[in-house]
């Protein structure tokens, strides 16, 4: 419910705090005093239309604070969560027009797009009158006034449940029939090739590691050469070991002669033969070890040919080709087991569709039986309205060829003002007075089922007054047993009813240069005196007096 209404500087509000309270709260005042501006300004801090003329002349901007107390679980909060605001405890929406024309939003004092505050508006506030773009105007809303009323959420909520499970079939099943049919298309080419990719088995990675062996075989293959070149100078025919060897014996015969001469000659020369020997020893160690095989180095370059030709052939990399070849088997598996899983995947939408379908029909027929039964109940609350002559009718228009996720039916309020006139959607045919009766007739019978938690009527009693003032009074004071209500009136029937009364007054400021609206929350004395001038007018008579304490005693 609405707690509290802040405004600064619009138009002739400059400065005003209003606490609100459960029940009926109404609104008067005479004719200028500030009522229109009041719910111009409460519109614009629920998300609707700024304009820069809302601004108070002499200022650079205006704001509105609305405060609203809410239960746990409420849609309003919801929508916060949605939009990534937390949840304090309590509502602020607050809109600041500029006297340029732009706005700002807040949520919670957190910045916030006119979107947003536009849908948690929508949700805790509903206004009938002249902002009726507010109200029941989008013909949307009938089907979900008819289900609360009925007590069809949750049927709603399952069929929902069954559309999406109706959709999520029949999207596989499309997906198949789209597999196969491309799969059937191209069918002698994926057999050809799946065929031809199987006998290849490439491997991920493969590419890689073959050209990393091919390489390091080519590179063993021009080291040996080098080795056995270097092999042959130090063991092969020009090796020197013989010759330094026979050096050896020659100087060990003559050893005895002159030792100190051929001793450190003899064990220098031994010592290169042994370093000729142990290097030959090397070299054929460094052969063996770079020897391979000729043939599976052309295994290798075979190999990697036909595995590039193929990642050519197929337009894809050779690390590709792989995956490529599960695609293409999969493709052929489609074809050779997609009747099989086509006839399964189409009895499991039929199930699906036959499901959605008997609970659509089933919620279908217990709208139109609601329907009846709705009509009966706010055709009950038209005569007292004045509206005795009139009829309501709620259209259930089936057509199973359009199913949607709430089921088969549209629903739209149509009405019929006057015999013989022709019947038509209520938003079109009935006038603004009349449209506003209606809605009255249709929020008591609705109550607090699939509404706001606060209603507003602008003047819905205009042209009225006796004994449909007084039924409109009624009617407002037992829907305000559900939900916080506000009136703007200038019936007196009403005004008694109310648990609030705030009176709309304009006062004169810099000695009558200027004049401010302002509001004053009547008690008992006030409130009376106030009864009396919406009875007499401008001269209050005893008589006026009198008849205002039987309307606060009536309605007590």
């Amino acid at each position: 419910m609405l707690a509290r209404l802040s405004i600064r500087d619009i138009v002739l509000i400059e400065r005003l705090d209003i606490e609100f309270a459960r029940g009926l709260a109404v609104l008067t005042g005479e004719t200028g005093a500030g009522k229109s501006i009041l719910l111009d300004a409460f519109a614009l801090a629920l998300g609707g239309r700024g304009d820069a003329n809302l601004v108070r002349h002499g200022v650079e901007q205006g704001q509105v604070t609305a405060v609203f107390d809410l239960a746990k679980g409420h849609p309003a909060l919801v929508i916060l969560a949605a939009n990534g605001f937390e949840d304090t405890g309590e509502m602020i929406l607050r809109r600041v027009q500029l006297a340029d024309g732009r706005t700002r939003a807040f949520i919670n004092d957190q910045a916030a797009s006119v979107q947003t505050l536009k849908a948690v508006g929508a949700a805790l506030v509903e206004i009938h009158g002249q902002h009726d773009e507010r109200a029941l105007v989008d013909a949307a809303t009938h089907r979900r006034l008819l289900d609360a009323f009925a007590g069809l959420e949750k049927d709603v909520v399952a069929l929902e449940g069954l559309w999406d499970a109706r959709k999520a079939a029949y999207a596989t099943l499309d997906a198949h029939r789209a597999n196969m049919a491309r799969a059937a298309r191209d069918a002698d080419y994926l057999r050809h090739a799946a065929d031809e990719l199987k006998k290849l088995n490439p491997k991920d990675g493969e590419e890689t590691r073959l050209a990393e062996r091919r390489t390091g075989m080519m590179q063993g293959e021009k080291i040996a050469g080098d080795l056995r070149e270097a092999q042959d100078a130090v063991s092969g025919h020009h090796s020197p070991i013989s010759t330094l060897a026979a050096a050896v014996r020659r100087l060990e015969r003559r050893a005895g002669a002159s030792p100190e001469f051929i001793e450190p000659a003899v064990k220098a020369i031994d010592t290169a033969i042994n370093a000729l020997e142990e290097a030959d020893q090397h070299l054929t160690a460094a052969l063996i070890a770079a020897d391979f095989d000729p043939g599976e180095l052309e295994r290798i370059e075979e190999r990697l040919f036909a595995l590039r030709a193929a990642a050519r052939k197929y337009s894809t990399p050779v690390d590709g080709l792989a995956a490529l070849a599960a695609k293409f088997v999969a493709d052929v598996a489609t074809i050779d087991a997609g009747a099989g899983q086509l006839k399964g995947l189409e009895t499991a939408a039929a199930e699906a569709d036959g499901k959605y379908s008997a609970a659509a029909a089933k919620l279908s027929a217990s709208r139109i039986k609601s329907a009846d039964k709705l009509n009966k109940a706010v055709s009950a609350e038209l005569a007292p309205l004045k509206l005795e002559r009139a009829k309501f009718m709620t259209q259930v228009e089936s057509d199973v060829a359009n199913p949607g996720p709430q089921g088969i039916d549209r629903v739209e309020f149509w009405v019929q003002t006057n015999p013989g006139t022709r019947a038509g959607p209520m938003m079109k045919v009935a006038s603004g007075g009349e449209l506003s009766r209606f809605l009255l007739a249709l929020k008591v019978v609705l109550s607090d089922k699939g509404s706001a938690p606060t209603l507003v009527f602008d003047e819905i009693d205009t042209g009225v007054g006796g004994a449909v003032a007084d039924a409109i009074g009624a009617r407002l004071a037992r829907l305000a047993g559900k939900v916080q209500v506000m009136a703007v009136t200038h019936a007196p029937q009403v005004a008694a009813r109310a648990d609030q009364h705030l009176l709309i007054s304009k006062d004169a400021l810099d000695k009558g240069k200027r004049v401010a609206t302002r509001v004053n929350t009547l008690a008992a004395d006030p409130r009376r005196e106030e009864i009396a001038r919406m009875l007499a007018g401008a001269e209050i008579t005893a008589e006026a007096r009198a008849a205002a304490d039987r309307l606060l005693k009536g309605a007590a």
